[in-house]
């Protein structure tokens, strides 16, 4: 079993890492592998509806010159999908928004039927709004979506300041607990309803 997590922020070892990585490291303590895939910094286009995709019923985007393509040959090969975002303008960033719309519209018949998850960081605001936009293309796609104890959430400014959200790193840890259980379901392996840890809260006003 292998989940695809993809790091949809300009910075690499930003907040957003933080989260996916906290996720990645739950996973491997269900024995289920990962991978963290960073969009980086340069381009992704977006989808400009020709269609060629569906001409060609290859699921690839007809535009090969960015990374799109890339993320939808790691989804061949995967199980599960989460993508990550930090919030621009209570938005996924751009560059999140592209993929989404190109690797679901060229690629679902790769994605169709896989578990896949949200996670959006933010210093303040904004990110119910993002988490629901990450969230909709999913329900288009066939992909159950996988829940946890609250919305994928993550709170923090400055780089690694994520990882000081106890609740935020909770909910992410939650959330790999029930996709690596809802993954073995799936695949037919004897598993037990995931443990619950005790709720950390996280509020500002203290």
């Amino acid at each position: 079993m292998k989940v695809l997590l993809v790091n949809g922020s300009p910075r690499k070892n930003g907040n957003t890492n933080v989260a996916l990585s906290e996720i990645a490291r739950q996973l491997a303590k269900n024995g289920v592998e990962s991978e963290i895939v960073w969009l980086g910094n340069q381009p992704v286009r977006g989808c400009i509806a020709c269609g060629k995709c569906k001409e060609a019923g290859n699921g690839r985007c007809v535009f090969d010159d960015d990374i799109c393509n890339k993320i939808i040959a790691k989804m061949e090969q995967s199980d599960a999908l989460i993508i990550g975002s930090p919030v621009y303008y209570g938005q996924p960033a751009g560059q999140v928004l592209c993929l989404q719309q190109r690797m679901h519209y060229a690629g679902g018949k790769f994605l169709a039927n896989k578990p896949a998850a949200g996670v959006c960081v933010c210093r303040r605001g904004g990110a119910t709004a993002a988490f629901q936009t990450l969230q909709m293309p999913f329900q288009m796609t066939n992909m159950p979506i996988v829940t946890s104890q609250y919305w994928n959430i993550a709170y923090g400014r400055e780089e690694g300041q994520a990882a000081l959200d106890s609740e935020g790193m909770q909910t992410m840890r939650t959330m790999a607990d029930n996709l690596a259980w809802l993954l073995k379901k799936i695949k037919g392996e004897p598993c037990d309803l995931p443990e619950r840890e005790a709720w950390a809260p996280f509020n500002y006003i203290r």
